[in-house]
């Protein structure tokens, strides 16, 4: 599900960066940078007891605009924080669609320009890890 959501972000034109350790300590399971500057996370779920065992999600809210949940297609929506809260993605290891947009609460500019180069140097350390052994 993890996959699904990177690749509709990635559709949508943003860079995204997945298993993203956030400054706090929390790991967002993709977070994804549009060319706006807009941050979103994606907080994955494979079920009700995944859900329920995890209250971390809150705590992402300072680090992004706009936070989603990506669940199956049965995941019961309703478990879910609201509409004013945060947006639903329906996802599966190939694809995911937006079911419910997630609200925008823009952050402030200091807090947006530490995840942007957080952002960068993630990515930019995992490509070059990727292209050398060495590391």
């Amino acid at each position: 599900m993890t996959r699904g959501a990177a690749r509709l972000f990635e559709d949508l034109g943003c860079a995204v960066v997945t298993e993203f350790t956030l400054a706090n300590g929390r790991r967002a399971d993709v977070a994804a940078l549009a060319a706006d500057g807009g941050i979103s996370l994606v907080e994955v779920k494979s079920g009700v007891p995944d859900f329920r065992a995890d209250a971390k999600w809150s705590e992402y809210l300072d680090f992004c605009d706009s936070l989603y949940f990506a669940v199956a297609p049965t995941f019961p929506l309703d478990l879910l924080p609201g509409a004013a809260i945060c947006g639903v993605i329906l996802a599966d290891a190939w694809e995911a669609t937006i079911l419910r947009p997630a609200p925008v609460q823009r952050l402030a500019a200091a807090r947006r320009r530490a995840m942007t180069i957080r952002i960068a140097r993630v990515a930019a350390s995992r490509l070059r890890a990727f292209t050398d052994p060495r590391l």
